[in-house]
């Protein structure tokens, strides 16, 4: 992008804010932008991301966003058709601009707004008021009426191809384009009429032919007085049209001397609310774009550490709450590790804390530290591992062996050591676990982002030497940027560590931290060290096959329409299924109609075209070949696949897998039993053994609402999905098949948690008539669901956060939000959240169990696998009958409940024999 060099001191960028919404809404598709909740992210993405870019290169000193109000202004009551035949507003874009609205508050940016006149008004008054000043003024706006501000101090910044090319345009620029003047390019508009505004103008009369008019003539109103000297039938229609072009003229002309309620100088920026920012990121599920957010706050204020103001809803000021903690400095003397200043550093504060960071290689199976930074008391000690002595490993071992430690995502450091040969001890406290516990909802826990919310302090990411927290050892000995930049951290934790544990107990968490996180943390770091064994021969045979069926499926789409065709295609699938085959079209988009795979599966159902049979098959047998070579090219040396899990995901508190994810591969299709069937037993082992709660949820729900039909239900083991299953099919309870069971189990599910008449309706493809009976048959049945529903979203929106049972707590501040779709998706969460993170806690504490009673019990079968409700063991034929009965033991009595926990068990040679 180039930009215009100006003298002039102070530089105005006033930008359309609903302009620059939508066209990053439709920039970026909004099937790729959403929150876990639902919330589509997409416009409010590409806005900050064009805003931050215009920043970056343009160097405003002063902002400011407009927004309409409403389609409401004096100009629809002048002409009430303008503007009329706008689109209605797409539903994924209901909810972004308030979301954007909030990012630029925290971004120290004012937004305005001005009941009765438009964006554009604002726009105008403000760039009228600049060029006033003698400013350089840069006017952001997809209107081209904003061409009438344009002046040698006013330029329109106007969207061209891409959200990165801008157009300049200058008095130069509007005059080439369109053959006049920027005061008379509305007097043109007037003619020629704006279709996207509704305002039609004269037939037969476009751009080329009003500019001449206008500059023959001298501007529109003598044009209009000697109408009559033009012939011909352009001449007749300007004539019959003249009261059309003087309304056009009329509501095309921006006001300039609005009162919108600030003046210049109250639009320079104000620092940036950065845990504002943290905190509406972390909801939105945003990643660098933070990073971008922050780089031009320091760049324009200087001081990019500020309070966060009185009131945020979000994330407090921790350090605020907690000055006795606080208190403690983050700053530590770094130097490089000698184990006799060591070993005298740790008699002399003998249990006392010690942080452990290192840096290196953390893969599961594959660590290795590089460096290791331990620090206790003001001093943090970096060891180079790659260079260090045999003893001066001992001596790190010695100290990790007898120290409490503090560690931050402490599986990885588990791996690294290991790769080392140095066994990490269990911590005592973890601060990525530590925060993510008070704030589940938050997308980063990196040290730096949590020393700036609970510290108040800014950590350098790029160069260590800049920070002020480093020092040369005792004898001169010079650190590199690394290891200075390791020690710098572990003071960090140091610091970290009291205001954690004290907002921990606050919330009356820490025990969740101790006696929970702390145990799934060390028995996830053994089960990836394991990891699966893997029969690379079934995997080879299945990526073929997979092959071949891709290569079908689309042979049989192009017989079916008689020519080839790219069905990976969205431009040439339109042809073909709008154009061609005429079908029923789907929802549109700014590209056409979509062609994702719900809506093409929706259309299938409604038609049953064989074309989309094939189309649907080509792209499942895609996906799974995908996902099969994706398991192929992650098995390790030892020929099984190390899978990371990580805790600190998703906000229900559940296990997320990933490099590879196992969770993905499907349990109830035959192509995803193939795939499981290439996980087998290993080496001196004999069969997989699979445990998994039956229906955990549901006995969950029945524990926490109390409901007697509930509750009797399950302690008589009646199968609620196959009774849901008889009612819904009209079909005696024994004759109801495994797919109708399967079919109606989600619903269960999906009515426990509200799911409305027409949802449900949806689900079940019948009508909402017999949907509404079905639900009203349901909760007559459980009425105490429905009470216990309606009481939790209450309870939650006045706590401002629910819990599982076992204290873990999901916050919501949007339940109280005037944004009706936030505030639903809020309510959504808070019906899930407790039954989902109760499941998700039951089954790390099943894990640890089980973990820890095949160590004690010196048995050799192992737990190599969690994957939501299942574990999968590792077993020897001569250890079954022990580890059966031990696995259902102690995953039968994690918890107790009103109702029994039910647990199933299968093993066989693969991962799909075991099932049961």
């Amino acid at each position: 992008m180039a930009s215009r060099v100006s003298c002039v001191k102070d530089t105005l960028l006033v930008i359309d804010g609903h302009s620059m919404a939508f066209r990053a809404f439709y920039a970026l598709p909004a099937e790729n932008f959403h929150t876990s909740t639902g919330q589509h992210t997409n416009a409010v993405y590409g806005f900050i991301s064009m805003l931050v870019r215009l920043i970056e290169t343009e160097k405003p000193t002063h902002i400011a966003v407009a927004f309409d109000l409403s389609r409401h202004s004096f100009r629809t009551d002048i002409y009430p058709e303008y503007k009329g035949t706008r689109d209605a507003t797409p539903e994924e874009f209901k909810g972004q601009v308030e979301l954007i609205q909030e990012v630029l508050s925290d971004m120290g940016i004012r937004w305005l707004t001005k009941d009765g006149y438009e964006a554009d008004d604002i726009l105008a008054t403000l760039a009228f008021e600049g060029n006033q000043r003698n400013w350089r003024v840069l006017v952001a706006s997809g209107d081209r009426d904003s061409f009438q501000l344009v002046t040698d101090n006013v330029t329109v910044l106007y969207p061209g191809m891409s959200t990165a090319d801008l157009r300049y345009m200058t008095p130069e620029a509007v005059e080439a384009k369109y053959g006049v003047p920027p005061s008379r390019y509305p007097e043109l508009a007037a003619l020629v009429g704006e279709k996207s505004d509704n305002l039609p103008g004269v037939p037969g009369v476009g751009p080329k032919t009003a500019a001449q008019w206008i500059v023959k003539y001298d501007g529109l109103e003598n044009l209009l007085n000697r109408a009559d000297e033009i012939g011909g039938k352009r001449g007749e229609a300007l004539r019959e049209h003249a009261e059309d072009v003087r309304r056009n003229r009329q509501l095309n002309h921006l006001l300039t001397d609005l009162d919108v309620g600030v003046g210049l100088e109250d639009l320079r920026r104000s620092p940036t609310n950065r845990q504002g920012i943290n905190a509406r990121f972390d909801a939105l599920e945003f990643g660098g774009l933070r990073e971008r957010v922050f780089a031009i706050a320091a760049a324009s204020d200087g001081t990019p550490i500020d309070e966060a103001p009185a009131g945020d809803d979000a994330l407090s000021a921790p350090a605020d709450e907690n000055e006795g903690a606080a208190s403690i400095s983050p700053e530590v003397a770094v130097q490089p590790f000698d184990a006799d200043v060591v070993s005298a550093h740790a008699a002399a504060h003998e249990g006392e804390n010690w942080a452990l960071i290192i840096q290196g290689r953390t893969a599961p199976a594959q660590g290795d530290a590089h460096y290791v930074a331990v620090a206790c008391a003001g001093a943090a000690f970096v060891l180079d591992c790659v260079d260090a002595s045999a003893p001066q490993l001992q001596s790190l071992s010695a100290l990790l062996e007898n120290a409490p430690l503090i560690t931050h995502a402490g599986k990885s450091v588990w791996h690294a050591l290991k790769g080392r040969g140095i066994d990490c001890p269990l911590p005592v406290f973890d601060t990525e676990l530590a925060a993510y516990i008070l704030h589940p909802e938050q997308r980063s826990y990196e040290i730096a982002t949590l020393a700036e919310l609970y510290l108040h302090h800014h950590m350098d990411s790029t160069d260590g030497s800049d920070d002020g927290l480093f020092s040369l050892s005792a004898d001169g000995t010079s650190l590199s940027d690394d290891m200075q930049r390791l020690g710098a951290q572990a003071g960090v934790l140091l610091a970290l560590e009291p205001v954690l544990s004290a907002l921990l107990r606050k919330d009356k968490a820490l025990e969740l931290l101790t006696d929970m996180e702390l145990p799934v943390q060390r028995t996830l770091a053994v089960m990836e060290d394991r990891g699966i064994a893997v029969d690379t021969h079934a995997l080879e045979a299945l990526s073929s096959s997979l092959g071949k069926d891709v290569d079908q499926a689309q042979a049989d789409a192009w017989t079916v329409i008689g020519h080839e065709v790219n069905l990976s295609s969205p431009k040439q699938l339109q042809v073909v299924l709008f154009e061609e085959l005429n079908l029923p079209k789907t929802k549109k988009t700014k590209t056409g109609y979509t062609t994702n795979a719900e809506a093409l599966q929706a259309l299938f159902e409604q038609t049953a075209h064989p074309f989309l049979e094939h189309l649907l098959t080509h792209r499942d047998r895609i996906k799974l070949k995908q996902m099969v070579e994706t398991l192929r090219q992650t098995v390790a040396d030892d020929g099984r696949i190390h899978s990371t899990f990580s805790q600190v995901v998703a906000a229900t508190g559940r296990l997320a897998s990933s490099d590879p994810n196992l969770q993905n591969i499907p349990a109830r299709t035959e192509a995803g039993r193939q795939i499981r069937d290439a996980f087998v037993a290993g080496e001196s082992f004999d069969a997989l053994l699979s445990a998994d709660y039956s229906q955990i949820e549901m006995r969950i729900m029945a524990h926490l609402s109390q409901d007697a039909g509930l509750i009797e239900a399950f302690n008589s083991g009646e199968d609620l999905h196959r009774t849901m299953a008889a009612m819904v099919f009209h079909t005696p309870v024994d004759e109801v098949t495994p797919e109708q069971r399967s079919r109606i189990k989600a619903t269960s599910y999906g009515l426990a948690y509200g799911l409305s008449a027409f949802g449900l309706s949806q689900q079940l493809k019948i009508s909402v008539g017999e949907a509404s009976e079905l639900r009203e048959r349901y909760f007559q049945r459980f009425g105490g669901v429905q009470r216990y529903l309606a009481d939790i979203v209450e309870q939650a929106r006045i706590d401002g956060y629910t819990q599982t049972m076992f204290g873990r707590r999901r916050y919501l501040p949007d339940l109280n939000s005037s944004n009706r779709q936030l505030r639903e998706m809020a309510e959504r969460a808070a019906l899930n959240a407790p039954i989902q993170g109760s499941a998700a806690d039951i089954i790390k504490i099943a894990m640890v169990a089980v973990e820890n009673s095949l160590v004690n019990d010196g048995l050799s079968s192992r737990l190599l696998v969690q994957i939501h409700d299942e574990l999968l063991l590792e077993v020897r034929d001569s250890e079954r009958t022990q580890v059966e009965a031990l696995v259902r033991e102690h995953m039968g009595s994690a918890v107790s409940m009103s109702v029994p926990l039910d647990v199933a068990v299968g093993w066989g040679r693969s991962w799909k024999d075991a099932a049961h």
